[in-house]
């Protein structure tokens, strides 16, 4: 599917008026960065899925850190109203196959082919997660960060979607100021924000 020309958030617009007129509440694998991204994103679909929040983030460089934004995540699950229950589930921590994909484009700016091959990898688990779960679709948070690319995002979504036979549910939440909106919902929850995307490459380049 060809995503370079489509608004993400008309598509997105389209799929929930379709599952309100159907009456239907599916099942949503969402594949979550870290609790602030993914505070707006539940807060905004919690009434039209069933979601699991699965927290897979090879790229996060040290164990500390991961641990800690996996943390924040359940304490947001655990404190932040939902119409339906949103369960959790969490990948394996393997850091060696981020640098396995990130090899050969170390000196890659940020935002550029490296951080591709990181989509690539989390969505494919992701896109896995779900068939294995049985989930009627799933998505990342990702795409709330204004340092992201969500045409990239959806691009891989869609592909990985059909390599598994579950619809990807394209989508852009910084729209309609979802990232402000995450940033109000951070601060009420007082959740941990992080400067960094998380691999040792984004660490080296955040501000200071």
């Amino acid at each position: 599917m060809n995503t370079a020309n489509i608004n993400y958030q008309r598509e997105l617009d389209r799929k929930l008026e379709q599952l309100s007129a159907e009456g239907s509440v599916p099942t949503l694998l969402l594949h979550c960065c870290c609790a602030p991204c993914s505070s707006y994103v539940l807060e905004y679909l919690t009434g039209h899925f069933r979601i699991t929040a699965h927290f897979y983030n090879p790229n996060i460089s040290e164990k500390a850190e991961y641990d800690k934004r996996a943390a924040e995540l359940k304490r947001l699950l655990s404190e932040q109203p939902h119409r339906y229950p949103v369960g959790f589930s969490e990948g394996t921590y393997e850091p060696e196959r981020f640098y396995e994909i990130a090899r050969g484009y170390e000196s890659v700016p940020e935002g550029g082919e490296r951080c591709f091959r990181c989509y690539r990898l989390r969505l494919a688990e992701a896109a896995d997660a779900a068939k294995a779960g049985g989930f009627d679709y799933f998505t990342t948070t990702l795409s709330i960060s204004p340092l992201k690319n969500a045409a990239k995002l959806n691009e891989i979504g869609g592909e990985e979607a059909e390599r598994v036979g579950v619809p990807y549910l394209f989508s852009d939440f910084k729209k309609r100021e979802g990232y402000k909106r995450s940033i109000v919902l951070s601060q009420q929850y007082g959740l941990y924000r992080q400067n960094y995307c998380g691999c040792i490459y984004s660490m080296q380049n955040r501000p200071t």
